[in-house]
């Protein structure tokens, strides 16, 4: 059988082989028959000269506390990153060697596990008495054939969100004026003459008219109003924020990818878009 390396050597080693166009399953998920989840992809190993994955490293800790196994690529199915084994159960788990990180997978090994796994997935059994001519990591055999696929894409909006100053509120003072008018109750003084008439008059010695003129003065108080002004506290204001939630509707264009299946000669599909089989398992 050719020489396998672990990916990640590879990678690292001889990236000239794979290129930039490579799919590397090491940390998807693994599920077993049934959909059981049955642990992780550690890695896979791999053809050096041609970079083809030949078997996937799996830790089985769904099933076992602690083992993992070398699976041939062919029995597995990508979806997304989901790894799925849907002919691969427990009891051929238990029955495979384990495996250990780094070291090599050699060919009573591998002779082993594809025994084990061959005897169970009937697609995938040859006749023993060619078993040693027909081992080998060949495309035609689907144990080791490299699961292809052709992912549908469509495009699917993805909002996310941004903050941004989207107005200001400045808050101060002013002076508003106006006019008030106040009535005050002010007192004042009025001069009161009283004259009465003397009815016994009696003659004035030695008076003379015009010589004795005496002027009386009479201060008149009054009050007058005094305006001042005084300040008072008449309303406090506390200013803060606060987050209120509108709701907006975007709407942008997007596309999807669909299966375009072209015909030629005379084949007929069914609703999968897959060449139909008669009785006979041959394509119509």
């Amino acid at each position: 059988m050719a020489r396998l390396m672990p990916l990640s050597d590879i990678t690292t080693q001889h990236s000239d082989v794979l290129g930039t166009e490579f799919h590397d399953p090491t940390g998807q998920t693994a599920y077993g028959m049934n959909g059981d989840k049955i642990g992780t992809i550690r890695g896979a190993l791999a053809e050096p000269e041609t970079g083809k994955i030949r078997y996937l490293l799996v830790d089985v800790g769904g099933w076992f506390s602690s083992k993992e196994v070398v699976v041939p690529v062919g029995m597995s199915s990508f979806d997304g990153d989901e790894v799925h084994f849907t002919n691969l159960t427990k009891e051929q788990v238990s029955d495979m060697r384990e495996y250990r990180m780094g070291e090599e997978y050699g060919d009573e090994a591998q002779a082993s596990d594809e025994r084990v796994l061959r005897a169970a997935n009937k697609d995938m059994q040859i006749d023993e008495s060619q078993y040693a001519s027909k081992a080998g990591y060949r495309d035609d055999d689907a144990m080791y054939r490299t699961p292809e696929k052709l992912r549908l894409l469509e495009e699917r909006l993805m909002v996310n969100k941004d903050r941004f100053v989207a107005g200001s509120v400045q808050v101060g003072k002013r002076v508003e004026t106006h006019q008030e008018n106040v009535n005050v109750d002010l007192m004042r003084e009025e001069v009161v003459i009283e004259r009465h008439a003397v009815t016994d008059a009696q003659a004035v010695d030695g008076a003379v008219l015009g010589t004795d003129s005496k002027t009386m003065k009479i201060d008149l108080e009054a009050e007058r109003a005094n305006v001042s002004k005084q300040a008072f506290v008449t309303e406090e204001v506390t200013v803060g924020k606060r987050e209120v939630r509108d709701s907006q509707t975007v709407t942008e264009t997007v596309g999807r990818e669909v299966l375009e299946v072209t015909k030629s000669g005379d084949v007929r599909l069914d609703a999968d878009g897959k060449p139909m089989m008669d009785d006979k398992n041959r394509k119509v």
